[in-house]
């Protein structure tokens, strides 16, 4: 009758050491791993933001509509007029019906501007106040200067294109999704650079080939970013 035979002290020790996988090997399968469940976690956005970015690259030279819809109007300001930005911001949320407050207000202060009046005194700009309401569907941006009777208000309705455009900017969208996508940006950086390695660790043997792809594709990159910015 056959016995099991248990190996025990130095000998166990070197037998587990012998079989453990060199560290090349442990580090790709986590490579491996790791790869596929951040691209799991990235693959919706990926795929938003690859459709975003297409019409954002091609829609000056195919011609891409912008399926933009725009409307411009003018409403009284009330008597007496709101006297600070966010008492502004206030009552337009309601004048313009918004369901939440505006996502930008930016404030312009007055200054004085080169032309003069008749009697040689300087012609001040009033304070600009601009706010903005809205989502990426749907833009609504009240123009505002100090002192004027009315506010300047323009609609901007946008298409399915437009949309997700605007979301792939952060264009009317919370916090929140500009965390999101900064998920998308440090898990876009970890695909590119294990990427890269797995392929190095996989193909050995094709390595130097593999150089030579990746440096041909930086220095295409860097060069035609160089050219741009020398136009």
């Amino acid at each position: 009758m056959n016995r099991a035979t248990t190996l025990s002290g130095p000998a166990a020790t070197a037998s587990s050491t012998a079989i453990r996988p060199p560290l090349s090997a442990r580090a790709l399968l986590w490579l491996r791993k790791t790869h596929g469940w951040i691209g799991l976690w990235g693959a919706v956005l990926g795929l938003l933001f690859g459709m975003a970015g297409f019409w954002l690259n091609h829609r000056a030279v195919m011609k891409i509509p912008t399926s933009q819809l725009r409307e411009h109007a003018q409403i009284a300001v009330p008597d007496p007029a709101p006297a600070t930005p966010a008492d502004m911001a206030g009552w337009l949320r309601g004048a313009l019906q918004q369901g939440r407050d505006a996502n930008v207000t930016r404030v312009e202060p007055a200054r004085k501007l080169q032309w003069q009046q008749a009697d040689g005194q300087p012609i001040t700009q009033p304070e600009h106040w601009i706010f903005t309401f809205g989502g990426p569907d749907r833009m609504v941006q009240a123009d505002y200067w100090k002192g004027n009777r009315s506010v300047g208000v323009n609609v901007t309705n946008n298409g399915f294109a437009a949309t997700i455009a605007n979301m792939h900017k952060g264009v009317g969208m919370p916090a929140a999704w500009i965390l999101l996508v900064d998920t998308l940006v440090g898990s876009l950086i970890f695909l590119s650079v294990s990427g890269v390695a797995m392929w190095l660790l996989m193909n050995k043997r094709n390595r130097r080939a593999g150089l030579v792809v990746l440096g041909s594709s930086v220095a295409l990159t860097a060069g035609l970013i160089a050219w741009a910015l020398a136009a």
